[in-house]
C-alpha cells in the first residue's frame, strides 16, 4: 500500500468517528475509566451519607471524610444518613496494576470503593463525584481502573507572569478530579524570580520585579532591568513566601499530587545575575542570562538554594531547567575554560554537563532526583537525570535507549501557549496551532522503542508557557479544555481512547468547570478543514469536522455561505481541480460561529520537477523537496508539516513544468507569526523562463504587513494573467530581521 493511500484511508477514518456513537455514551467520567460495566438500576443518594472505613488508618479516614465534606458530603451516622459508602482497602494482590488503581462498585443498594492505597481510593471517589446526576442518583456499575502512566504532570510558568495562591489551588482541585498528579511548578526565570530565599534577599526584593508588566514591552527593552521593590518605583511581579510555598505543597498533597519546582540553571537566569553579577562570567548586571560554570561561586551559591528549596519541596524530582543556554560567554570566559582544560572538557556542552552532573550528585546526597529539559542530553547525561523531552520526541527516545527514564512533553502535542483555535477568534499566543483533538490524539510511547525501553517513558505532562497570558482568567482559557484531553492522554489506554465519546464528555464539562470558577474556552464554533492528495484519482479528499458535539456541518463548493438548507456533510468531499468549500455548523436551522473557508487546488504544479536555487532549511524541510508542489496546504501551526521554512537568504525556488504551459495564475501563502519569530517576506518575485537561464519578471509584490502585527496572520503573494513558459521561478525576499523566518505551504499554478 502506498503512503498517499494510507494516509487517505486513515483520512476517512478518521470522518467516520464524526458519525460512530459511543458504546459508553451515558457515563460522563473524564479520564475515561479502563474497564466500566453497566448494571441495573440506580443507587439513591441521601442528604446525609453514612461513611464506612475498613483497613485504613486514622489519618486517611480524617482526610477522606474531609475532603467528602469539602465536595459537598453531609456526613452522618446511623438514623441521621440512608446513603452508605462504604471505603476499603484491599490486599495488594487484588489490585497488581498500580497503587493509584481502584474498583467501585455501585448498585441500588451500596456503593463500594476499594483500593490497596488511600490514593487509589481518592481516585475512586473522584469517579463517582463524576457518575452523581442532578437529582443525586447513580447509576449501577462496576468501575476497575489504574493509570496507563505513573507521570501525569501538567506545568504552569509563574515567572513571566505572577499568579495568585488561589489560582494555583483552584487548578490543584481541578487536576485532582482529572487524577493528575504531578504539579511541575516554573517559579524562577529571567522575567522574575518567584520563591523566597532567606540567604538571598535579592532574589525577591528586586529580581522578582520587572520594569513593565506586559513581557512583551519589557522584553523589547534593552537592557531588561528590574526594580528594587522597596523604593517605591512602579513595578510589576510577585513572589511567593516560603510559608506560602509550604501551604502550596500541602495543599497539593491532601490530593494527591506533587509539586515539583523548578529553579533554572545554567541559562534563563538573568534575573539572578542581575542581582549578584558577581556569578556572570562578565561580572557585571545586565550582560548574560548564564550562570558562569568555571566560578566556584556559582556552586555554592546553586546548593544554597536548593538546599531552602529542598526543604519545602519533599518531591522526588527536583526539576534543574538546562535548556537553551548561550555557550558563547562561557568561550570567552578565563575561568570556564580553565574549569574544561582542568577537568578534560572538550568543549562548552561537556562543561554544561559538568555543571547538571555536579547538581545531581549534591541531589542524590539529599535522596532527590535531578529532572531537566531534553537539553541536558548535550555532552552526556548524568548518570540517573530523568528527561524531559520538549523538543519534539528525540529527546525521550534517547534517554530510553540509554536507559534513562523520560517524561514526554513535546511542544506539537502539549504546549498550551499555541493557538486553539482559529488565530482571527482568539487573544494573542505564542504561536503553532494545538486545538483538543490534536492533544488527545497525543500517544506517548513512540514507536521506535522497543517493550524494555518503553518502560522508561514515565508518562506525559502539558506544559504552559505565560509570555502572552497576563491575566489568570486567560490562563483558564488556555489551559481548559485541553488538560481534559491531556487527563486522558494519561490516564487511560490508547485501546479505551474514543475521540468521538471524548469530545462529547468535553463538551458536557465545560458547564462544570466554569461553575468551579475556571474561565475556559467553549471550544470553536468553526469547522475545521483536513486533506489528503490522491494522485491516482487527480483530486483532494477533504474532511470537515467539529470540536462542538451534536451539531451538524452544511457546506457550500461554489463559495457561497451555506444555509440549513446547503449540503448536508456526511463524508469526505472530493475535489478535481478547484473548489472553495464554505463551510458552517448549525444547530437545526440555527447558524452556530462564523462561516470558515479554504480553496483546495489539484492544480498544474503537483508532481513537477522542483529547483531549490537556495537550499530548504534542514530544521522545517516539510516533506522534502516536492513539499511546495503536493497540493497539501498548511493549518493553522508552521510546524505540522506541511509549512517550509527559510531563513537568512529567503527563498528561491523554480519549478520546471516539463513543456512550454499555459499559465494564468500563480500563487503561494506565507504565515507570519511574530512569537516564533516568523514574518512575511518583505518582496516576492515571479518570473517565467523557456531555458531556464534568462527569466522575464511578470510581477514584483511588496508585503503590506509591518512586522508588528500581532498574532498569526496569512497572505497570498501572487500574479495572474496570461502567458507560456516552461519554468517558474518564484523567489521571496528576506525582510531583514535577524532570526526571522519566511514560512510558505504550496505554489499553486494554474
Amino acid at each position: 500500500m502506498t503512503m498517499k493511500k494510507s494516509f487517505i484511508l486513515q483520512l476517512l477514518m478518521v470522518s467516520l468517528l464524526f458519525c460512530i456513537p459511543s458504546a459508553v455514551a451515558q457515563y460522563n467520567i473524564i479520564p475515561q475509566p479502563n474497564s466500566i460495566k453497566a448494571g441495573e438500576g440506580y443507587y439513591q443518594l441521601s442528604k446525609a451519607a453514612d461513611i464506612q472505613f475498613s483497613d485504613i488508618t486514622n489519618k486517611s479516614r480524617r482526610r477522606l471524610t474531609d475532603y467528602l465534606i469539602g465536595a459537598g458530603f453531609s456526613i452522618g451516622t446511623g438514623k441521621t444518613a440512608v446513603s452508605k459508602i462504604r471505603l476499603e482497602v484491599g490486599q495488594q494482590s487484588q489490585f497488581p496494576e498500580s497503587d493509584e488503581g481502584y474498583r467501585l462498585v455501585v448498585n441500588p443498594s451500596e456503593i463500594n470503593i476499594s483500593a490497596r492505597s488511600e490514593t487509589g481510593l481518592f481516585y475512586g471517589i473522584q469517579t463517582l463525584l463524576q457518575l452523581i446526576t442532578a437529582d443525586r442518583t447513580v447509576p449501577s456499575v462496576t468501575v476497575s481502573d489504574f493509570p496507563r502512566f505513573p507521570y501525569r504532570g501538567v506545568h504552569i510558568d509563574v515567572s513571566r507572569h505572577f499568579y495568585s495562591i488561589d489560582f494555583v489551588k483552584k487548578h490543584l482541585d481541578m487536576m485532582a478530579h482529572l487524577k493528575i498528579n504531578r504539579f511541575h511548578w516554573h517559579i524562577t526565570d529571567g522575567p522574575g524570580w518567584r520563591l523566597e530565599i532567606k540567604k538571598y534577599p535579592l532574589l525577591t526584593q528586586v529580581a522578582a520585579w520587572r520594569t513593565h508588566q506586559s513581557w512583551k514591552d519589557w522584553w523589547a527593552t534593552n537592557p531588561r532591568k528590574y526594580t528594587d521593590i522597596r523604593s517605591g518605583e512602579k513595578a510589576y511581579g510577585g513572589f511567593y513566601t516560603q510559608k506560602e510555598a509550604r501551604e502550596i505543597v500541602q495543599y497539593a498533597a491532601e490530593r494527591h499530587i506533587t509539586v515539583i519546582p523548578e529553579i533554572e540553571m545554567p541559562g534563563h537566569s538573568e534575573e539572578v545575575l542581575a542581582v549578584y553579577p558577581q556569578l556572570a562570567c562578565t561580572g557585571k548586571p545586565y550582560t548574560q542570562s548564564e550562570f558562569c560554570i568555571g566560578n566556584e561561586q556559582t556552586f555554592t551559591f546553586l546548593e544554597n538554594v536548593l538546599k531552602e528549596v529542598m526543604a519545602i519541596f519533599p518531591s522526588e524530582y527536583i526539576h534543574i531547567g538546562g535548556d537553551e543556554a548561550d555557550k558563547s560567554h562561557w568561550k570567552q570566559c578565563p575561568k570556564c575554560q580553565a574549569r574544561m582544560k582542568k577537568e578534560g572538557l572538550k568543549d562548552e556542552n561537556e562543561l554544561q554537563s559538568y555543571l547538571i552532573k555536579r547538581i545531581e550528585k549534591f541531589l542524590q546526597k539529599h535522596n532527590r532526583k535531578l529532572l531537566g529539559w531534553d537539553e541536558i542530553l548535550e555532552g552526556g547525561l548524568a548518570p540517573e537525570a530523568t528527561v524531559m523531552s520538549w523538543r519534539g520526541e528525540g529527546g525521550g527516545i534517547a534517554a530510553a535507549k540509554s536507559g534513562h527514564d523520560a517524561i514526554m512533553t513535546p511542544g506539537e502535542f502539549m504546549y498550551f501557549d499555541s493557538y486553539q483555535a482559529n488565530p482571527d477568534s482568539q487573544p494573542e499566543a505564542m504561536g503553532g496551532f494545538l486545538p483538543l483533538e490534536k492533544v488527545y490524539s497525543y500517544n506517548p510511547v513512540p514507536k521506535d522503542l522497543t517493550a524494555d525501553e518503553t518502560r522508561h517513558i514515565l508518562g506525559v505532562q502539558s506544559n504552559l508557557w505565560t509570555e502572552y497570558i497576563g491575566s489568570e482568567q486567560h490562563a483558564d482559557y488556555m489551559l481548559y479544555p485541553r488538560v481534559l484531553a491531556l487527563s486522558e492522554v494519561a490516564w487511560t489506554n490508547s485501546g479505551n481512547k474514543d475521540w468521538y465519546d471524548f469530545k462529547r464528555r468535553a463538551n458536557q464539562k465545560i458547564p462544570f468547570l466554569q461553575s468551579k470558577g475556571i474561565n475556559t474556552f467553549t471550544l470553536s464554533d468553526e469547522v475545521a478543514f483536513a486533506h489528503a492528495v490522491d494522485t491516482l484519482q487527480k483530486a483532494v479528499l477533504v474532511v470537515l469536522s467539529t470540536e462542538k458535539y451534536g451539531v451538524e456541518i452544511r457546506y457550500t463548493t461554489n463559495g457561497t455561505v451555506p444555509n440549513s438548507s446547503s449540503a448536508l456533510y456526511e463524508k469526505p468531499i472530493l475535489v478535481n481541480d478547484s473548489a472553495k468549500i464554505v463551510a458552517q455548523l448549525f444547530d437545526g436551522k440555527k447558524m452556530i460561529g462564523k462561516p470558515v473557508s479554504q480553496r483546495f487546488d489539484y492544480h498544474l504544479g503537483i508532481g513537477k520537477k522542483m529547483i531549490y536555487n537556495i537550499p530548504m532549511n534542514k530544521y522545517y524541510p516539510a516533506a522534502g523537496e516536492k513539499s511546495l508542489i503536493d497540493g497539501q496546504t498548511g493549518g493553522l501551526s508552521h510546524g505540522d508539516g506541511r509549512w517550509q521554512g527559510f531563513m537568512t537568504g529567503g527563498m528561491d525556488v523554480t519549478i520546471d513544468m516539463g513543456r512550454k504551459t499555459s499559465l494564468k495564475y500563480i500563487t503561494a501563502r506565507f504565515m507570519q507569526s511574530p512569537g516564533p519569530w516568523i514574518y512575511f517576506p518583505k518582496e516576492v518575485v515571479v518570473s517565467v523562463s523557456d531555458d531556464n537561464k534568462t527569466f522575464t519578471e511578470l510581477t514584483r509584490v511588496l508585503t503590506p504587513y509591518d512586522t508588528k502585527t500581532p498574532g498569526t496572520v496569512f497572505h497570498h503573494f501572487g500574479w495572474s494573467g496570461s502567458t507560456n513558459a516552461r519554468y517558474i521561478r518564484y523567489q521571496a525576499l528576506p525582510n531583514g530581521i535577524k532570526g526571522g523566518w519566511v514560512f510558505l505551504d504550496e505554489i499553486v499554478v494554474w
